[in-house]
This record gives C-alpha cells, sequence and structure tokens, in this order.
C-alpha cells in the first residue's frame, strides 16, 4: 500500500469494480444502464464515452443481421481501448514513487515500470487547469483510440489530487536531441547520412498533421510540447515518434474559452522553441506547433541547438545564439553561406537544392507572425514531396551517397596542378574520367573547379 494513501485524496478517478453477474443477467435486469466510473472518496460519477444500451439491443438481434453484430463488435473493442488506471496501480508499478525516475524535468517526472504486466513510461504532470471531470475523460477516451505510426500512444492516466499520471507505451531509442548532440562525443552521430534526416523531417510533420487535423476532437488539437528532446529515434530504420501526445489537452495546458480576455499569469516552456506571441500572452495554438516544429527542422539540417550562449572571454559578456537566427543569415548569404551553415557531419553528401527548399520551409514555420506560417498540411505535403526527390537524388547518385561528395557549386580548393597537366580545354574530360575511375571526392573538387573557371552548369 503507498503511502500516499494515508493522506485524504480529495478526486481519484478509478474504475468502477465489475459485478459478478453475468453480462446475460445485466443485459435482462438493467439494459438501459451505461457504464461509468468512480471518483474515489468523492464518489463522484462519470458517464462512460460509449453507452452499453446499444450492445445489449445488438447482441440481442446478432443472429439476424451481420451487419448490426459488426456494428457491436467495433463499439466493444473501441470502448475497451480507454484505460482509466487505479491510482494504487501506479503505486505499485512505481514503488511509491521511489523507483529511479527514468527522466526528469522542471514540469515532469518519468518513470520506466510495468503497469499491467505490459512495460510502460509513467509520466506525473500537474494539473495547469482544473478541467470538468466528465470532459477529461471524453477526452481521454479519443486520445486513447488515436494512432499514429509517428505517435507514441498514450494508454491511459490516472488521476491524483492535483496530478495526472499518464501511462504510455514504452519506445526504446534516443531523443533527437542526443543524436544530434551526443554528449561523449559530439563529432559521431547515427544520423549521417540525408536519407536519415529528411526521414526524421517527414515522420514529425505526418506525426503533427495527424495531431492537428485527425484527433476527431472536434475542435483545434494543440500538442504544445514540440522540441528535438520530445521526439524518439528508434532503430532499425532511425524513425522518429512524437512523445507526449495528449499532455496539453489532459493537463489543462490550453485555454480556448474566452481567449480574448484570459489572462494566464504563469506558462511554461522551452527557450527557442516559444512562438513570440506565446511569450506575449502564453497561449498556445497550433501556429505556435509550427513555429516549434520549424525550430526542430533547424536543428536537424544544421545539427546546431535551438538555443545556445558562448562566453566572450575578453569581455566575460554571454553571447545568445539562436538557431533560427543562424538558418535566417545562411540563406540571405546564399549558396555557399547555407553549404557553410550545414551539418559538417553529412559531409557535403546532399541533395543541395532540397536542403534550400527544407530550409527555407522551416524559415517560414517560424515566421514572426503566426498567419504567416502555413499550416501542418501545407508542410507535410512540401516534405513529402522533398522525400521523393531525396530518393531520386539518392538513385541517381547510387553508391556516391556513401561518399563524401556533393556536385554542388563551390570554392575549389584542388588542382591547380591539374589544370597545369591537362589544360582547360581538356579539365571537364579529365574530371568526367575521373569520376567513373577514382574517388568520387577527387572528381568533384575538380568539376568545381571547371564550374568556377567557365560558370558551366554540368549538374542540376
Amino acid at each position: 500500500m503507498c503511502k500516499s494513501k494515508k493522506k485524504i485524496i480529495k478526486q481519484v478517478i478509478q474504475p468502477t469494480r465489475k459485478s459478478p453477474s453475468s453480462s446475460s443477467t445485466r443485459s435482462k435486469n438493467s439494459p438501459q444502464t451505461s457504464s461509468s466510473f468512480s471518483t474515489g472518496s468523492d464518489n463522484f460519477v462519470i458517464p462512460s464515452t460509449t453507452s452499453t444500451s446499444t450492445f445489449h439491443k445488438d447482441s440481442r438481434r446478432s443472429t439476424a443481421s451481420p451487419r448490426t453484430n459488426l456494428s457491436s463488435i467495433r463499439e466493444t473493442v473501441l470502448s475497451n481501448q480507454t484505460q482509466i488506471y487505479d491510482f494504487h496501480e501506479i503505486c505499485v508499478a512505481t514503488n511509491n514513487f521511489l523507483l529511479k525516475p527514468h527522466s526528469s524535468s522542471s514540469s515532469s517526472t518519468a518513470w520506466l515500470c510495468s503497469v499491467r504486466d505490459q512495460q510502460s513510461l509513467v509520466v506525473q504532470r500537474r494539473f495547469r487547469r482544473q478541467l470538468d471531470t466528465a470532459q477529461l475523460v471524453d477526452r481521454l477516451s479519443v486520445i486513447c483510440k488515436s494512432h499514429h505510426s509517428s505517435l507514441i500512444k498514450l494508454k491511459g492516466a490516472s488521476i491524483s489530487g492535483g496530478y495526472t499520471y499518464l501511462v504510455y507505451d514504452y519506445v526504446a531509442g534516443a531523443s533527437l536531441s542526443d543524436c544530434l548532440k551526443n554528449p561523449k562525443n559530439p563529432n559521431f552521430t547515427v544520423l549521417s547520412n540525408w536519407a536519415s534526416r529528411i526521414r526524421v523531417a517527414s515522420d514529425i510533420a505526418h506525426g503533427l498533421d495527424y495531431v492537428h487535423n485527425s484527433t476527431g476532437l472536434g475542435f483545434e488539437f494543440v500538442h504544445n510540447h514540440i522540441k528535438s528532446s520530445s521526439i524518439i529515434v528508434v532503430e532499425p530504420d532511425l524513425n522518429a515518434r512524437i512523445c507526449h501526445f495528449g499532455t496539453s489537452e489532459l493537463c489543462g495546458e490550453i485555454t480556448r474559452e474566452n481567449v480574448g480576455r484570459s489572462k494566464i499569469d504563469k506558462f511554461e516552456g522551452t527557450r527557442g522553441y516559444m512562438a513570440p506571441e506565446f511569450q506575449r500572452s502564453g497561449i498556445a495554438t497550433q501556429k505556435c506547433d509550427v513555429y516549434a516544429f520549424g525550430v526542430v527542422i533547424l536543428e536537424l539540417v544544421s545539427g546546431m541547438e535551438a538555443l545556445t550562449y558562448r562566453v566572450n572571454e575578453e569581455s566575460g559578456s554571454y553571447a545568445r545564439i539562436s538557431v533560427v537566427d543562424a538558418g535566417r543569415e545562411a540563406v540571405e548569404g546564399g549558396g555557399g553561406g547555407l553549404r557553410q551553415w550545414v551539418d559538417k557531419r553529412l559531409k557535403d553528401s546532399y541533395p543541395v537544392e532540397v536542403v534550400e527548399k527544407l530550409t527555407r520551409l522551416a524559415l517560414d514555420c517560424v515566421a514572426d507572425d503566426p498567419d504567416s506560417r502555413p499550416d501542418m498540411g501545407k508542410v507535410v505535403v512540401r516534405i513529402s514531396q522533398m522525400f521523393l526527390e531525396s530518393q531520386k537524388w539518392a538513385e541517381k547518385m547510387g553508391v556516391i551517397t556513401e561518399f563524401s561528395v556533393s556536385f554542388a557549386p563551390r570554392l575549389c580548393l584542388f588542382g591547380h596542378e591539374v589544370m597545369k597537366d591537362v589544360g582547360l580545354k581538356n579539365l571537364e574530360l579529365f574530371s568526367r574520367q575521373l569520376q567513373d575511375t577514382t574517388s568520387f571526392t577527387v572528381a568533384s573538387r575538380v568539376l568545381g573547379m571547371w564550374n568556377s573557371q567557365t560558370g558551366g552548369k554540368l549538374f542540376c
């Protein structure tokens, strides 16, 4: 028995105990009774989102109508997906919260444990704003039924006092922030080729588009926790999955009523990912998610952190370095500036035009004016096109994708001796022979020199 049970808990959502009577007895005696949940000490009854009366009526006519029978099965399956955990289960799983946390931050603590014989991640968060309990269960029902390959699934929740305990599927992997910035070896990254990075960008875009447009809650669903540390990269294909799905809706972080008049005295966010309007008002919208998504994409392309501070050794002052500002400077500086800004660990092996398109799209997402930012529906279409272009580029280059090579125009630092020996007339032919017979890196440098000397465009 957990220690917190000794205290008086004002409100705990718990599932009601099942009656020992059979389903046939219930259907005869109380066919119109709907399932409910009890909130513990207050004995507050929460109506379930699905009524059992339709199921009992359909099951009596199952032999007469196969369509009705399928409907009843579908309702039963969907209703069973919603999980409200007894708070005692959470206490047992976390050893009265004495289990070593899997992760922790200023706003949440997570434990990796077994809940109902399934490995799960239990996340504790404080309620930011009290919600109507029936409304809370309705939202939990819809969120638990939502499924997308780019989202970590919410299995259920338990509520005790001012906290909610969200139970998620456990997915083994590393956060995107750790993949890009390995604390033990900064020069190494598992995302060492362009194919893996555009795949991660595509996965995040599709997942966030699903959150915004396909959850079925009947209103604008806001994630409110998009950042590189909230995205898990999983093996073997290095796909990306978004964490904390449903947290904002179930913890009262989103204000919808009287948005124009509402005032939030205190709000939480992560530096570098907060949209300007969110910093002013504390009100999260879908366009705030789009802003945070743009920051993540800029991190993905450049390998930089969202926000860093560097110390000036001479003056002792701090310099604020934002990936958004750095990305804007790189694009304004032209092709050379962008190439210098792209993560060096990609070793120049990427389709330059696609990288430029993706960077410009990310900068559109971080526009200061929220109305100027694209919706995720449009973003996912454009990134899908870039994904296909990247595939075509990889097929065209073949094994070259495994080498350090890019055929974009560049300042050549090699080849003066070659020019001396073969002359400018034969340089193009010589460089093409190099491409077929020797180092691809050498060939690309010679071709770069040819472009700088003649202005010729050998590759598009």
